[in-house]
């Protein structure tokens, strides 16, 4: 006998209707597998038109920027790399080409990533995800990745065939070669980042004869393992789970905004063209869609952009080059699918002709912030010092006092010369009287060091107040300043400390 509580609802059903318990977990499985579906195979064909062309240029453009950047030399004098490009993480240096920024000078990156992102921002309220579509690392890869996938298994169709066909040698053949194929691409890839890190003629001999560093190896394993995963076999994965950009990018876009747009008006209803009459399409009862999912089938995400603005498209326009090569051979106008704003096709369908507005309260604010940040950074590196001084306080102990009664404190100075050539400076004290400076290495009773060509020297120095001067000290912690002086153009920085005594040795200030 069944008991009501053997019985449940199902959400599924139609309103009123009862099923046994098995049935509604039943329900639940295949909600779960809807919910969870394995990853459907996308089988770009191959798309040929304006934006197919744009993308292969900027393709080939950024791919021999990142391969050929490393092996571009810049002369900085003889003790300098001559790498135009180099994170010199043995020496905490970043070169690019004329350009040199030290560890002390980081804000001049973060600076240059914020002009990035807003940029970004700017570019995706004019045009959406346009930086998705052409320039985005895994975009350019992507496409690499399909381009080495088509040459070795064909285009879309002989691609599907194949993945049907039963495992043989020749299918054995193509697939191996397409994942040895990006397997190099991805070493390639590697290799070429690990470049930035270190003399890329020095590192690539290194690497050859196998003496390169441990760590060298590592990353070049993990660059090519990441580049053959995300780049041959997640594609689309990455954009639509992994990245995310496609969330945020809608916080930057509007109704004026551009995006690859297809437009009902004119496109519906659709159905397949069948000729009338004289073999002549009638065009006067129907949209000029005819279905033929061209738009679909060239589409790296495998959307049909016929349904709107999706999270999955990256706004790539392969569909507008797929769309026009149809309208062409049925004699119809171009631009079904077109890059087009949201106001122009509300309008448009109100009868009434919308201008495209690039320039607009939200493009202002962005290209305002850029000129903003932009003129900070410029001010900045015009106002560029070439000498850098930090001076530390030894903390244990913060003094010592020495038999004859005179007080000693302990420094630490470390002084960046940021030219291109060794330079000496002289050190010197302010606001206190010194007895004697003592720079522990050099010669005794100087007060001069040399450091060479854009290095950092770390000094130790012990700055001794005499006896009779200690008494006329108003407190235990009396600021002071150590003067750093180039001794060829004068030039100088100034750095304020203290000099600590015991507190029974200063004089009660009156």
């Amino acid at each position: 006998m069944t008991t009501v509580l053997d019985k449940r609802v199902d959400p599924m059903a139609e309103p009123g209707v009862v099923t046994e318990r098995h049935d509604v977990e039943a329900v639940n499985r295949k909600v779960d597998r809807e919910l969870y579906a394995r990853r459907q195979t996308i089988y770009p064909k191959r798309a040929r038109g304006t934006f197919r062309r744009l993308k292969w240029i900027i393709m080939a453009a950024t791919l021999a920027i990142y391969y050929v950047l490393p092996w571009v030399r810049w002369n900085r004098g003889a003790d300098l790399p001559n790498q135009a490009v180099l994170l010199d993480m043995a020496n905490n240096r970043f070169f690019f080409f004329f350009l040199e920024i030290w560890p002390q000078e980081f804000y001049y990156v973060t600076g240059l990533l914020i002009l990035g992102a807003l940029l970004l921002f700017l570019a995706t309220s004019v045009a959406g995800r346009v930086w998705c579509g052409y320039a985005c690392p895994q975009t350019v890869w992507t496409d690499m990745m399909i381009s080495v996938e088509r040459f070795w298994q064909g285009d879309r169709n002989a691609r599907i065939l194949l993945d049907k066909l039963p495992w043989g040698p020749g299918k054995i053949a193509r697939k191996l070669m397409t994942h040895l194929t990006w397997l190099f691409i991805g070493i390639s890839t590697g290799g070429a980042l690990v470049f930035y890190f270190r003399d890329a003629p020095t590192l690539a001999r290194e690497l050859a004869t196998g003496t390169a560093p441990p760590a060298a190896y590592l990353f070049l394993g993990i660059f090519a393992l990441t580049t053959y995963v995300l780049g041959g076999l997640a594609r689309e994965q990455v954009c639509t789970y992994m990245c995310p950009w496609p969330r945020i990018q809608a916080a930057m876009t509007d109704k004026h905004t551009l995006l690859v747009s297809y437009r009902e008006e004119r496109g519906e209803p659709r159905g397949p063209a069948r000729k009338g009459v004289g073999g002549v399409i009638d065009w006067s009862s129907r949209g000029d869609c005819i279905d033929c999912k061209a738009c679909v089938v060239v589409c790296p995400a495998g959307i049909d952009i016929r349904d709107g603005s999706q999270l999955e498209c990256i706004q790539c326009a392969l569909c507008i080059d797929a769309c026009n090569d149809i309208m062409t051979k049925i004699g119809r106008p171009n631009n079904l699918i077109s890059y087009d704003t949201v106001a122009a096709r509300e309008a448009k369908a109100k009868g009434v002709h919308e201008a495209i507005q690039l320039v607009r309260p939200r493009t202002l604010l962005y290209a305002g912030l850029l000129s903003l940040v932009g003129a900070i950074m410029l001010v900045a590196w015009l106002n560029r010092t070439v000498l850098e001084v930090n001076v530390l306080h030894d903390r244990n102990p913060p003094y010592v006092q020495l038999s004859n009664g005179a007080i000693r404190n302990g420094f630490t100075v470390k002084i960046l010369n940021k030219l291109h050539q060794p330079r000496t400076f002289q050190i010197e004290t302010r606001g206190i009287e010194a007895g004697e400076i003592v720079i522990v290495g050099a010669p005794s009773g100087s007060q001069s060091v040399t450091v060479e060509t854009d290095n950092l020297r770390e000094l130790r120095v012990f700055v001794t107040l005499r006896p009779d001067s200690v008494g006329k000290q108003a407190s235990s912690s009396t600021p002071f300043d150590i003067v750093v002086i180039d001794s060829t153009n004068k030039a100088s920085a100034i750095r304020r400390t203290l000099f600590q005594l015991p507190a029974a040795a200063a004089r009660t200030a009156p």
